[in-house]
């Protein structure tokens, strides 16, 4: 397995804001270099609260297996048409500016954006990030962590989850459920 060596990503951080964008990928589920991106989703936060959102479908130029079709509802006939990966990068990355990128497992979504953003427009993917996963391990005692295992914890409605732009919703809830826990301590 080769381990590619990402010189300028960036931070990760432990830490509660109020501005940031939550960011969430779906992929083929392929790994490496044969892994796609097939749809990337973005919501912008200021002052804690949903401010715009940024979600499209990319074309992998392949047919999706049925597991992913399966866990994403993605068909091929959705991504048939869709936008290149270059051309939604570039709009992704002038929506996303300098923020800090919230997600859950983020350093998954972050290593694809990077790596994608190198091979298709030659750019590095430098933003911190914030990782709900990594808080939850750290301020709550749950067998496991999962996107799903912390919104049933929260009593937050889970349809449509393995879809990108209801996972980053998802995951702002989340992340302000826990920065109130946090203040609460």
């Amino acid at each position: 397995m080769m381990v590619y060596q990402r010189e300028f990503k960036g931070k990760s951080l432990l830490l509660f804001t109020s501005d940031y964008t939550v960011v969430d990928i779906e992929t083929n589920g392929k790994i490496e270099r044969l892994g796609k991106i097939i749809e990337i989703s973005a919501i912008r936060i200021r002052n804690n609260e949903p401010d715009a959102h940024f979600s499209t479908l990319i074309n992998p130029h392949e047919k999706l297996s049925p597991f992913i079709k399966q866990l994403t509802g993605i068909t091929d006939d959705m991504v048939s048409g869709a936008p290149e990966i270059g051309e939604v990068l570039k709009e992704f990355k002038r929506f996303l500016g300098n923020d800090i990128v919230l997600g859950h497992n983020v350093h998954f979504d972050v290593n694809f954006l990077y790596d994608h953003s190198y091979r298709f427009i030659n750019e590095p993917f430098p933003n911190d990030m914030i990782d709900t996963l990594r808080l939850a391990r750290r301020y709550l005692s749950l067998p496991r962590n999962r996107l799903d295992d912390l919104v049933s914890y929260y009593h937050f409605d889970q349809r449509s989850l393995h879809r990108a732009l209801n996972d980053c919703y998802l995951t702002h809830l989340v992340y302000q459920a826990m920065r109130k826990d946090y203040e609460n301590l």
